[in-house]
């Protein structure tokens, strides 16, 4: 999107590929501000649902993750509870490592056997450095070997900028994140595990008697906030990851190096209500439209979407948008179901904003020689 004032004026009809859209001559002003700029090392803001980015600053700088390294850990744990090698039942026994694991802790005790499902949420919920170190050594013997699954998960969600040296997020040299590959496993996290997105949002957990609240403070401010994570080291400063859902649109923020809780908080607050005021989302889910076609023994095609398509537009401007069917300079006969035969390009004003790929939805064989030959000539 351009970071300036946009005047448009629409003609009385726009016909597009849905139909005449029917409209009075008005001009059409979208606002849309250059993204703020906050006091944090990085940044990054991303429409979970088509994968857009709506702001950024230096989303591809390296820095040290802190306890946002548990979304990976729990990330690992959640894909080996769904591949049916662990369970959420599963007893843990605390080592001597994991009970003096320093930093912040759900205070497990050494020699006991606690379930996982417990010491999941107590690293979840409390950034429990304990619970994950157990977790760990529970799923792969040692925290060493556990690194090997966090960074081969780490590459298949292809986060080419990331790496990953403990459980825990403890300060470690050769341990980095960035802001876009955060943003990338944090959708990961909401899209593979449903089931288990929901701790993310809760506020409190208690664990031998002693109750932690969660260091999500948008979870208290911002009602349409469910999720993600806080962290902290002196080396990292003060990170937090969230997303929020208002309405049928669902961002995602990651904020890297702030200097404070109440900072990454208000940073925070100030970049989703950015891209939720200027932006949104549309669902493209079918066209239902019939091309006429040459030299086949049918006289039209029905064309469509292979799979249903999210975009994301300046807020209101969809509405106002043309939407024009341009198909490839060789289409031609004979057309299989599923071949790509063209685009829908979402036009506002001329301009191309938009592209998706269209498909045949139906096959349409070759006619016979002088049925073509006919065409040809007219007749």
């Amino acid at each position: 999107m351009n970071n300036q004032t946009l005047i448009k004026k629409l003609s009385s009809f726009v016909i597009s590929a849905f139909g005449i859209l029917s409209l009075n001559t008005q001009a059409a002003i979208f606002i849309t501000p250059k993204a703020p700029t906050i006091g944090a090392a990085s940044y990054i803001v991303l429409d979970y649902d088509s994968g857009s980015i709506v702001a950024s600053s230096n989303p591809n700088m390296k820095r040290a993750p802190a306890s946002l390294t548990k979304l990976m850990t729990a990330y690992v744990v959640f894909q080996l509870i769904k591949d049916g090698r662990i369970s959420l039942k599963d007893k843990v026994r605390i080592s001597k490592k994991a009970w003096k694991t320093g930093g912040s802790k759900s205070f497990v005790e050494v020699g006991k056997t606690i379930k996982l499902e417990t010491l999941l949420k107590g690293m979840i919920i409390q950034s429990g450095n304990d619970s994950a170190v157990a977790l760990a050594e529970h799923i792969a013997g040692t925290e060493g070997t556990f690194v090997a699954y966090m960074n081969e998960y780490a590459k298949a969600l292809n986060m080419t900028n990331s790496r990953f040296e403990n459980a825990s997020g403890l300060p470690h040299k050769d341990q980095y994140i960035t802001a876009s590959d955060v943003a990338i496993l944090a959708s990961a996290t909401i899209r593979d595990f449903p089931q288990f997105y929901p701790w993310y949002s809760q506020k409190e957990f208690t664990y031998h008697g002693i109750k932690q609240r969660n260091r999500n403070k948008l979870l208290w401010s911002d009602h349409t906030v469910d999720g993600l994570k806080t962290g902290f080291t002196k080396k990292a400063g003060y990170n937090l990851v969230a997303s929020a859902k208002r309405v049928d649109m669902r961002l995602i923020s990651v904020v890297l190096g702030s200097t404070s809780t109440e900072a990454r908080t208000s940073q925070t607050q100030k970049i989703l209500d950015y891209g939720f005021r200027f932006f949104e989302t549309k669902k493209i889910s079918k066209i239902n439209k019939k091309i006429p076609i040459n030299g086949s023994t049918k006289t039209e095609i029905k064309i469509g979407l292979k799979t249903p398509q999210t975009i994301i537009l300046a807020r209101g401007q969809y509405k106002l948008s043309q939407q024009v069917i341009e198909l490839n300079a060789d289409f031609q006969t004979p057309v299989n179901k599923g071949d790509n035969i063209g685009h829908l390009i979402i036009k506002f004003e001329g301009e191309s904003l938009v592209k998706l790929p269209i498909i045949a939805l139906e096959d349409a064989p070759e006619s016979g020689f002088f049925s073509r030959l006919l065409e040809k000539i007219g007749l």
